[in-house]
């Protein structure tokens, strides 16, 4: 067998990581909050709330550790990162599987989180191969394994569903493993010696981290839009399997198709739009672009008064797709390759950040919006605070780029 060492690095190594991570996660977002929602006796209101609860005590764990395995990355590379991620991942899934309480289920979430180092290392990965130029086609690249996970993952999480709402816990684990078994045996390491740095615990931590982008002002001014950013997109996340069963009645299976198209509508325009558009737009006009999209499409998610319709919406929304790439690749113009990991570990610090109080909103909203009580029901209360979030994030942008413009 050829020793990874020997291989040359490259966008297709890390895109099949990527790929499998996302279906193994895809798997469960048919079925995990309607196994919650039993734990809880089957009640829609109380299941919503444990599920942003079990949600943001992942988030919590990532945003502390995110930091640490993006700065360790900078250090010993970023195979041995994606490798503990990984084993993090198939014991999470192992214990959800079998959990016999709603407790082990955040026993399980918290040892995802503090393992979860997956996309900020495959960020870092891909700036290490990546010219400065071709980067905002190789981040659609990535957003295109997402959109291929996400075909297979929830469709499969659907279908395993309607005999079990345990096994695709148990497939999700095995695609875990099957990636392990990728990364050990046959994923390269990208980072060259020199371009690696000392660990150092004050860039380890998520203030230390956050501080440490003091000195990258254009970096530094796009932190708030990202925050927002992702915030939104959490809400969205968190409240789609719910909300979609709520007001039209929709199983596991229909979930999981309804996902599997955002995932061919995302894959499509990432995969092969992104390389087209972005360098048209310019990065900063496709960032722009891409949010007002956004709006639009929170704001149609919540207004659907038909299940067909979500995608029609599903149709315009995944051009909003093209703002994550472009933002990406101009923070990555704006840092030396050797703390590409760091900065990327930064950034999904803040995405774990976000996600602490987004499932919380989200769920307490959903399930205070269709409580009996409630004269007048709601559900889709989430996905109007998304687009008001969305919002936000576009005069932060735009006011970021003005500032980076006017210190040019």
């Amino acid at each position: 067998m050829t020793n990874v060492s020997t291989r040359k690095p490259a966008t297709g190594f890390i895109f099949i990581t990527l790929v499998l991570s996302i279906v193994g996660f895809g798997l469960l977002i048919p079925v995990m909050p309607r196994l919650i929602k039993q734990f809880e006796g089957g009640d829609f209101t109380t299941g919503s709330y444990a599920l942003g609860w079990i949600v943001s005590s992942y988030a919590l764990m990532q945003f502390v550790c995110s930091p640490i395995l993006g700065a360790l990355s900078d250090r010993f590379g970023r195979r041995s990162i994606i490798l503990i991620a990984t084993a993090g991942s198939a014991i999470d899934y192992m214990i959800m599987a079998w959990a016999p309480s709603l407790g082990w289920f955040f026993v399980a979430r918290i040892i995802a989180g503090s393992t979860a180092g997956v996309l900020a290392t495959a960020n870092a990965y891909i700036a290490d191969v990546t010219p400065p130029e071709k980067r905002a086609q190789s981040f659609g690249l990535m957003g295109a394994a997402f959109g291929i996970g996400f075909i297979i993952g929830p469709v499969a999480g659907g279908l395993l569903g309607q005999y079990s709402l345990r096994l695709p816990f148990i497939v999700a684990a095995g695609c875990a493993a099957a990636n392990w078994l990728y990364g050990y045996f046959v994923l390269p390491e990208s980072l060259a010696p020199e371009n690696r740095r000392p660990f150092e615990w004050k860039r380890a931590n998520p203030i230390g981290a956050l501080y440490a982008l003091k000195r990258f002002p254009a970096v530094l001014g796009l932190v708030e839009c990202y925050f927002t950013l992702t915030v939104a997109q959490v809400m969205l996340q968190t409240t789609w399997a719910l909300y979609t069963e709520k007001r039209y009645g929709w199983n596991p299976l229909q979930i999981g198709l309804s996902l599997m198209f955002v995932g061919l509508a995302t894959g499509m325009v990432q995969g092969t739009l992104v390389k087209r558009i972005v360098p048209k737009l310019g990065d900063t006009r496709a960032v722009i672009v891409g949010l007002c999209i956004a709006i639009v499409s929170y704001i149609g998610y919540g207004l659907a008064p038909f299940g067909w319709a979500l995608y029609v919406v599903v149709c315009i929304g995944c051009f909003a797709g093209i703002a994550q790439p472009a933002l990406q690749a101009y923070v990555t113009k704006h840092i030396p390759s050797n703390e590409q990991g760091a900065v990327q570990g930064v950034f999904a610090g803040l995405a774990s950040l976000a996600a602490i109080p987004a499932p919380f909103i989200a769920s307490h909203s959903f399930g205070w919006a269709i409580a009996p009580e409630r004269s007048f029901h709601l559900p889709g209360i989430a996905f109007f605070e998304s687009a008001a979030l969305s919002a936000l994030g576009l005069y932060l942008a735009i006011r970021s780029f003005r500032r980076d413009a006017a210190r040019a």
